[in-house]
């Protein structure tokens, strides 16, 4: 008997962010101007897919500045580094490019200026993703705790006359951290913190478009890599809002035909460094097996752009 249509609710926004846009433009600048090889210290962005790309247009993607040749460009990643990797390349006086998205640098800026109002800086993040670890190094270690959970929180140990301020990871969002932020104020009233608004507008975006499309779907898949912090959020996100059978999926060559079965309606979206043809791709897998009834659900429109680095600009 022949299955019946299956119905695609598109998340939008979804994919490639103004951030993401701008690192990737970045290194293909570079190859343009300088030529190949270009390196870049650590991924560019979360997809393999964005990374193989570019390493067969030239690009070269190292872990640290001691693989990186005097004589050849080098950009940072767009997840932010610490004050130590720019000054290691001043002092070998490499040419480079910093990718850091401007959110991430204003939370960057954030945090520099607590520490100069002698406040300690409480980051909430996730210890070992390359935005954390960026932002820890912004400030001395005596000069910022991290802090993952409401436990973490209840395990601070500061004096009590102590000015305090709270930042967070970008690929975070409002509803991620509500519980430490209010552990934090419970705890230290006079804390001071980021304003909504400075929270990244492309994950809250996205999150909240899943949030929209999540309950009237049987399945959900997002587009993304593992080691992505927003698209793992993503998942969660569509679990947490009445879809608990949600997936996070790199490219369709992952899609198991069988999980689509019993399905008639499938959100699908994507994680903020993932390019929208993978998105396209998916969808055609599903309509391997099945007649498609597409449906856009777009939540706003986003119309941020990031201007390149000097010495970049057209």
């Amino acid at each position: 008997m022949t299955q019946p249509p299956l119905a695609i609710r598109l998340a939008a926004p979804r994919g490639f962010c103004a951030g993401v846009t701008r690192a990737i433009q970045i290194v293909e600048t570079c190859l343009e101007k300088y030529g190949a090889p270009v390196y870049v210290r650590h991924q560019i962005v979360h997809n393999q897919h964005v990374v193989r790309d570019l390493e067969a247009r030239g690009a070269i993607f190292v872990t640290e500045l001691d693989e990186v040749p005097d004589d050849r460009p080098v950009v940072f990643s767009a997840h932010g580094i610490p004050q130590a990797v720019t000054m290691e390349a001043e002092r070998r006086d490499l040419v480079y490019f910093d990718a850091t998205c401007p959110l991430v640098t204003k939370v960057h800026k954030s945090a520099a200026r607590y520490s100069v109002a002698e406040r300690m800086v409480i980051l909430i993040g996730h210890a070992g993703h390359p935005e954390v670890v960026g932002t820890l190094g912004q400030l001395p270690s005596d000069r910022i705790a991290l802090v993952e959970s409401v436990e973490d929180v209840m395990a601070l140990d500061f004096p009590a006359d102590q000015p305090l301020a709270y930042i967070t990871q970008t690929t975070l969002s409002v509803d991620d951290t509500a519980t430490i932020v209010a552990a934090l104020k419970q705890r230290f009233p006079e804390v001071l913190g980021m304003a909504e608004r400075d929270i990244c507008y492309a994950t809250t975006n996205r999150q909240n478009a899943v949030k929209t499309i999540a309950p009237d779907c049987d399945g959900l898949i997002v587009i993304g890599a593992s080691n992505s912090s927003n698209s793992r959020r993503l998942v969660e996100v569509a679990q947490a809002n009445g879809c608990p059978d949600a997936l996070l999926l790199s490219d369709a060559g992952e899609l198991d035909p069988d999980w689509l079965r019993d399905k008639a309606v499938v959100g699908i979206t994507a994680g903020a460094s993932a390019p929208d043809i993978l998105v396209r791709q998916l969808i055609d897998a599903c309509g391997e097996s099945r007649e498609l009834m597409v449906e856009e659900v777009e939540i706003t429109r986003e119309d941020a752009r990031f201007r390149l680095p000097r010495g970049l600009e057209a």
